[in-house]
């Protein structure tokens, strides 16, 4: 068997997307991952409290600060915290974590907003997780596309799981390729390593096998030619996915492919 005219193992190929695949599930069932989320508090000028973190919390124009009561404590950078602590502007699509105890609280942006998201180890969709069912791996789901920049980033406003919410991202340019003999296009944002890219996308598939929302893949950073290779057997599922308690972004209305894409992650059990 081969890809793009080199020699492919199938044994291998799949052996590599397990190893892939169980790291991902790992990242998720992390004591502190999106499972553990136990809520999503939108945060105001007015202090107010929570079941699942200490403290009363306000934001404005400094930013997010907690009052701390008598024998409250938190840690933050690694010092421990109590009283009254003011976190500072958090930027967009930023977060601090402090500790609490066995629990995280994840203070961030989201949309423009300020958020906490308190993480506790022992929630019931993390204690029930078993996995997320998907595809068996297939190399026919490799193919390789040509990285097309755009001459200035393209700010591009997307939709959230978050009714009402928006994100913002600047597009740096679109991938094209050709899937079952159809030519396709997609617009790709920035991702985490230097340089990679990151694809926000859905498909015939979305609300019948797969998430119905959206899927993400993760691109390496394109080769000096702008070849790029799209591996569906690594699209994966954002956290909104799973819990309601997420913001996770929906892709912009160009990448919502007329194809099937029967590969990669399928809808979690937790949603069924």
């Amino acid at each position: 068997m081969t890809v793009h005219d080199v020699p492919i193992d199938l044994q291998t190929f799949t052996d590599d997307w397990q190893d892939w695949h169980r790291r991902q599930e790992a990242r998720l069932a992390d004591p502190h991952g999106f499972l553990a989320i136990t809520g999503l508090h939108w945060l105001t000028e007015q202090p107010q409290r929570f079941a699942d973190a200490p403290g009363a919390w306000t934001t404005g124009p400094g930013g997010v600060t907690v009052i701390l009561d008598g024998g409250e404590q938190l840690v933050v950078d690694g010092a421990d915290v109590t009283g009254e602590h003011c976190f500072g502007v958090v930027a967009e699509r930023g977060s601090v974590n402090a500790i609490w105890g066995d629990a995280v609280v994840e203070v961030a942006k989201r949309g423009g907003h300020d958020i906490i998201r308190p993480r506790h180890p022992n929630t019931p969709l993390r204690d029930g997780f078993t996995g997320t069912p998907a595809y068996p791996p297939h190399p026919r789901w490799v193919v390789t596309g040509r990285y097309v920049p755009f001459d200035t980033p393209r700010p591009t406003t997307v939709g959230a799981a978050v009714e009402g919410l928006e994100h913002v991202y600047d597009a740096p340019g679109r991938v094209d390729f050709e899937l079952g003999g159809q030519s396709l296009s997609l617009t790709v944002f920035p991702g985490h390593g230097p340089g990679s890219l990151t694809v926000l996308f859905t498909d015939a598939t979305s609300g019948v096998t797969t998430y119905a929302a959206n899927r993400a893949l993760t691109l390496d950073a394109p080769g000096a030619d702008g070849s790029v290779v799209l591996d569906f057997n690594r699209a994966v599922n954002l956290p909104c996915a799973y819990t309601d308690l997420a913001t996770c972004p929906l892709p912009p209305a160009e990448n919502r492919l007329p194809v099937s894409i029967e590969a990669g992650e399928k809808i979690p059990y937790e949603r069924h």
